[in-house]
């Protein structure tokens, strides 16, 4: 049975899986939805009670019945690419190409349903603390008086993105920055912003979790970095990541976490504070990981690709939606 990769051409992340699958003699199949009509093609066939449905792509001919796991990574627009681009086109190309996968028995890394629920901020935020995770005060508002009574209660702030990343071709990421102690709100009944309190970090941490398995990593913060630097992905170069033991009870909360949003995959970033609390910030459904694989060793690509192989289950419910336990 096949692997299918959903993610865009330049995506070195998912190459790293490509060779663990190839390695171990798993067939696999990797397209971009936004090659849809020129160079994907796809056919479903509903007769006699019975499904047929089938994927090509370079050249090879995949059964969509044959399908193991589908590994949503980076997926372009459908049939963003095609000859003619139309809102129209996208729309009917993202219900037959996910519709008919949605009726296949292959396991899902994440699940569409599940992967959209968990791109949105305020929802995270509130599963992790119901998860027993530590959340910094946070306020979410288009109400220039309500951030000013905020910043008042809690005076050192950051800002970040509701959404996390700007909406251009390709996206451009939007770091965090700290608010200024006399900062005008007025700009705020313009678009929802978020602010924050900030945690006095003595490390940043990114916990890869795939299936069971938690990967963690820790970057201390250098003793002299700048104290406007609080994104951890716009800092100067520093201390490296180095791999890290999960605490007990973080461990316990994460997983919970996984589990009610029935996902088999999230990269979790928090701040760790002088006392050693891990401070939930985001959980990212398809965030890289392969930074962390570089400079600290672990088998992150190797784990997805051995969550990917496993077989199918012999038997697995008709659902509506996403499958109640990522598998």
């Amino acid at each position: 049975m096949t692997v299918l990769i959903l993610t865009c051409e330049e995506d070195v992340t998912a190459d790293m899986v490509v060779v663990h699958l190839n390695g171990s003699g798993v067939p696999v199949v990797r397209l971009d939805p936004a090659d849809l009509t020129d160079g994907v093609s796809l056919s479903g066939e509903f007769v006699h009670g019975c499904f047929r449905g089938h994927l090509s792509a370079g050249g090879r001919l995949v059964s969509v019945n044959g399908l193991r796991s589908v590994w949503v990574r980076r997926p372009g627009t459908p049939a963003g690419r095609a000859a003619r681009p139309s809102a129209w086109l996208t729309e009917e190309s993202s219900q037959a190409l996910y519709g008919m996968l949605r009726g296949c028995d292959a396991r899902w890394m994440n699940h569409p349903d599940a992967a959209r629920q968990a791109r949105h901020k305020p929802w995270q935020l509130r599963l992790a603390q119901r998860c027993g995770l530590p959340v910094p005060a946070t306020v979410i508002t288009t109400f220039p008086r309500a951030a000013r009574e905020f910043a008042e209660r809690f005076p050192d702030l950051v800002v970040k993105p509701v959404s996390g990343a700007h909406p251009q071709d390709p996206p451009r990421a939007v770091p965090t920055s700290r608010v200024a102690p006399d900062a005008d709100f007025s700009a705020v009944a313009f678009g929802p912003t978020l602010l924050q309190r900030r945690i006095a970090k003595r490390a940043d941490i990114r916990l890869t979790v795939v299936g069971e398995r938690l990967l963690a990593a820790r970057k201390m913060a250098a003793p002299d970095a700048d104290p406007q630097e609080v994104d951890v992905r716009f800092a100067a170069p520093g201390a490296p990541w180095e791999p890290v033991e999960v605490p007990p009870r973080t461990a316990d909360a994460v997983r919970t976490y996984m589990r009610r949003a029935e996902l088999a995959y999230g990269a979790f970033d928090f701040a760790e504070d002088a006392d050693g609390t891990w401070w939930f910030l985001e959980c990212n459904q398809s965030g890289q990981f392969g930074f962390v694989e570089v400079e600290t060793g672990q088998p992150i690509a190797r784990t997805i690709a051995e969550w990917l192989a496993r077989p199918v289950p012999a038997a697995t419910p008709e659902v509506s939606g996403a499958s109640s336990t990522p598998r």
